[in-house]
């Protein structure tokens, strides 16, 4: 029987949005955890980012080939659990040490007589990753002592660090059922404790790393699917390209960019915005009027709240008026 990954009973380390709504946590003293917390959002330190990949990884030829991939087909390096170095194409003796055959064979047989929904994944397919200028041997540091201390024992795992690509990322394949027969099931909750802790080792390594919600941070730019994104960061995204034309064919013909969606932005900006304000204050009761200043300063500066068909339609009047300026140079 599945069982949930059950975090440790905590608050996050600081939740802008419970200032807003006032009660008990408001009249809190901040404490220097939380202050240290507050310094890394508002002086924009880089944001650790932790993904679950969507590809398949329900059958042993769909984890072989992804184990394949993340290794370059043996060009790569994987580094086992136990810190054993694995060279080559090194898929099928995973598989084996992993006994993933063995949960395959078993998973079959009690989906054969239930249901027709898809069966449970064999791996958890992760991701870790930081901006472009990290150290990436730092990122692939962090990440061990991270899967040490979270999967050791219990989950079987292995890793590969990837600088192919601007900003340094981690691939790490973890076995979803673990040494004791219980699944681990991953959701949002578990994700935001993963990144607090990447992140936190990142620190721990004297990289500057933080784990804010987008909203705490004043962006409200949607998180595109794996796929997506990596697309449009090469710059060969089908899905952004037409997302872009047909901006600029509504605003070619003379249509205003639709609002639908905006509210709930504006909404969720507004009771940021109060957090914010409420902790500014509580920082200055604490005599902390250094850090509730930069707080201020920090939301001065957060970019209207727009829904993703404004910010391309902005990007677009940007990139014309950016033309425009570069054409349009003064006779000599």
């Amino acid at each position: 029987m599945a069982k949930t990954f059950r975090l440790p009973k905590e608050e996050p380390l600081l939740n802008i949005a419970s200032y807003a709504r006032g009660g008990p946590r408001a009249a809190d003293r901040l404490t220097q955890s939380q202050i240290e917390q507050i310094r890394l959002t508002v002086n924009r330190a880089p944001e650790a980012v932790v993904k679950v990949l969507p590809r398949s990884s329900n059958d042993l030829k769909a984890v072989g080939k992804h184990l394949d991939y993340i290794g370059r087909r043996g060009n790569l390096e994987l580094e086992g659990d136990d810190g054993e170095r694995l060279q080559g194409r090194v898929a099928d003796a995973l598989l084996e040490d992993w006994d993933l055959d063995i949960d395959d064979v078993r998973r079959q047989g009690s989906l054969a007589a239930a249901s027709k929904r898809a069966p449970p994944k064999l791996v958890h397919k992760l991701m870790f990753s930081m901006p472009p200028g990290t150290p990436p041997q730092k990122v692939l540091s962090a990440v061990r002592n991270f899967a040490r201390e979270e999967f050791y024992g219990n989950h079987r795992y292995a890793m590969v660090l990837h600088t192919d690509e601007p900003h340094p990322h981690v691939h790490l394949v973890l076995k979803a059922v673990s040494e004791q027969g219980v699944r681990l099931n991953i959701k949002k909750a578990t994700l935001r404790h993963w990144r607090s802790q990447f992140s936190s080792h990142l620190r721990g390594l004297g990289v500057a790393a933080n784990a804010t919600e987008r909203a705490v941070r004043g962006q409200t730019r949607i998180a595109m699917k794996d796929g997506i994104y990596r697309a449009t960061q090469r710059g060969d995204s089908r899905f952004m390209r037409s997302r872009v034309e047909a901006v600029a064919a509504d605003a070619a013909r003379g249509r205003n960019v639709p609002s639908a969606g905006t509210a709930p932005i504006v909404s969720t900006r507004t009771e940021i915005v109060r957090g914010w304000g409420a902790v500014a204050k509580q920082l200055l009761a604490q005599g902390d009027q250094s850090t509730a200043a930069q707080i201020l300063e920090f939301v001065r500066r957060m970019p209207p709240p727009m829904t993703d068909i404004e910010l391309i339609a902005q990007g677009i009047r940007d990139s014309a008026r950016a033309k425009h300026v570069k054409y349009s140079v003064p006779a000599r």
